[in-house]
């Protein structure tokens, strides 16, 4: 069964002007924690006071999901994430050409002896951490690189190996740059020196391909899989929570693995607190998801909503809506006028015709029309004579 990490406390964090406070970092943990989530990434202790109290709080709250702390290959940077209480730790140095000699001006043995001294240090403090080693930038480092730091960082104690796609790199079209082909080829040469450490993946979506790679890594048999909420993080972000849990779930995870009622109330609390908003056309969670407009499609769904659905709202605790304006038809104002109340006038076939020709002349505006609060207005204004084309068409109820 695979399994979820959400980072959107770490990498989601990592979005320029995002700021979670622990506290609220505390009720996001929360709904992750009820959807299902089994590692929750908080952050890295060694960058800042409040990161640190975060993911003390978050340890200490009882929840069922692993909660991780992120810190740099530095002994003072692990010390400092395990003094927080977690059970996760992410460990991460790259082994690139490029990182080895240019950045970090090593060579690739002084980095795996570097990564093992790390590694045997957290193990050695708390037996049971759940320990990950990420050679960052994996894909587009030299794959017997990543073999050999790998290798040893599993020898030392680590548990998980993560490839992450630091650049949005791969492509499940190019075949030889796709994830599935690391995923792959990583288990393989590890097996062969018998060992089996859990795969993760961290896709960026530079390029619009982290769902599609995150994808193509779960049918490649990777173990975890990265998220956040709303895809926050570096640059265009990374997998997003909602539109992963929904595709695997399409692909054959169990129904009931995750508690999918309560991510629209999740990302409302990320939209908010990370003064970021949820576009309207946002898969899973955008306002739009589930709302039908055109003519054709709303008298098709009338009678049957899977007609223009693939995802059923229910299991998201959601309904389907409908919208007014320039493409709605006869049938959309009708259901209009039911939702608000008017089900007597949505009878009177004049009066429906003459307010959808209005509707289409509002919509020019280009904004929305809301049913809740325009609708009954627009109605109002036939029904109680104050319009020039009411010529007695209906009469206010009392």
């Amino acid at each position: 069964m695979i399994k979820i990490l959400d980072s959107t406390l770490r990498e989601g964090e990592q979005t320029p002007g995002v700021y979670f406070s622990p506290e609220k970092k505390l009720v996001i943990a929360h709904f992750l924690d009820q959807i299902g989530i089994d590692i929750i990434e908080v952050g890295n202790p060694a960058v800042d006071r409040d990161i640190a109290l975060a993911i003390n709080l978050i340890s200490q709250a009882g929840l069922k999901a692993k909660i991780g702390a992120h810190s740099l290959c530095k002994i003072d940077n692990v010390q400092k994430a395990l003094d927080c209480g977690i059970d996760f730790l992410g460990v991460f140095f790259s082994v690139s050409k490029k990182r080895l000699y240019q950045d970090y001006n090593i060579s690739l043995e002084a980095a795996i002896e570097k990564i093992v001294e790390v590694i045997n240090f957290a193990r050695e403090q708390k037996n049971d951490l759940l320990i990950r080693y990420t050679p960052e930038d994996t894909v587009r480092s030299p794959i017997e690189n990543v073999i050999a730091a790998a290798s040893a960082a599993v020898k030392a104690g680590v548990n998980i190996i993560s490839i992450a796609d630091t650049t949005g790199y791969t492509n499940p079209f190019h075949p030889q740059r796709s994830i599935y082909n690391y995923v792959k080829t990583l288990k393989e040469e590890l097996k062969k020196q018998n060992l089996y450490p859990q795969i993760e993946v961290h896709c960026h979506n530079d390029k619009g391909l982290a769902l599609a790679n995150a994808l193509d890594a779960y049918r490649a048999g990777a173990d975890i899989i990265d998220v956040s909420v709303m895809g926050l993080g570096e640059r265009a972000g990374i997998v997003d929570l909602g539109e992963l849990l929904i595709n695997l779930r399409e692909m054959g995870e169990e129904e009931t693995h995750w508690q999918l009622s309560y991510l629209q109330d999740l990302y409302n609390f990320v939209s908010e607190h990370s003064h970021i908003s949820i576009p309207p056309h946002q898969p899973i969670t955008g306002k739009n998801a589930f709302t039908h407009y055109a003519g054709v499609h709303v008298k098709a769904v009338a009678k049957d909503e899977m007609l223009y659905q693939s995802l059923n709202p229910q299991i998201l605790g959601k309904k389907s809506s409908l919208a007014l304006g320039m493409q709605s038809g006869y049938t959309a104002v009708e259901l209009a006028m039911k939702q608000i109340g008017r089900e007597e006038l949505a009878e009177n076939k004049d009066l429906v015709a003459k307010i959808l020709q209005e509707i289409k002349v509002i919509a020019k505006r280009g904004t929305p029309i809301d049913i809740e609060k325009e609708l009954p207005e627009i109605v109002d204004r036939y029904c109680t004579n104050q319009h020039p084309l009411t010529n007695g068409i209906c009469t206010l109820s009392t």
